[in-house]
């Protein structure tokens, strides 16, 4: 049964998450988990995509898409089911994956949008009824 997490931002500003979501996804990469990246749509998968690559200057993060390189160490994608499972979900979608149960591990990153807040609380709710604990982490 994966760990479920909600990583809490204080600010709103919706590129916070996405940089968030890319300092974990290389924290999780260089401890030698295979990441998934869930992107809300593709254009937001795009973007992703762009922000890993400029997102420390002085180090490389092996990422692709999933339509490009479905077993690279960091993909990116919507609902695939991972090619490397037991990894990390990043979730930034604000619905739950149905790919859950291919993780040990499973991130949801919240910021104070009014919305999104919503969303995540929805999902905290929907993972407990799944039979899940998750935890509430403050950024």
């Amino acid at each position: 049964m994966p760990r479920i997490e909600f990583y809490v931002l204080s600010s709103a500003v919706p590129a916070e998450r996405l940089r968030t979501a890319c300092q974990l996804a290389m924290k999780a990469w260089r401890a030698g988990l295979p990441v998934f990246l869930r992107g809300s749509d593709a254009a937001q998968c795009t973007e992703l995509d762009a922000l890993l690559w400029r997102c420390k200057a002085e180090s490389f993060i092996p990422h692709s898409l999933y339509q490009d390189d479905a077993q690279a160490p960091v993909v990116i994608g919507l609902d695939e089911q991972p090619s490397n499972p037991q990894g990390v979900l990043i979730n930034l979608s604000s619905t739950l994956s149905p790919q859950v149960e291919h993780f040990s591990r499973v991130i949801e990153i919240v910021n104070q949008e009014p919305d999104l807040l919503t969303a995540c609380r929805e999902n905290f709710r929907s993972y407990r009824q799944r039979g899940y604990d998750p935890k509430r982490v403050e950024l």
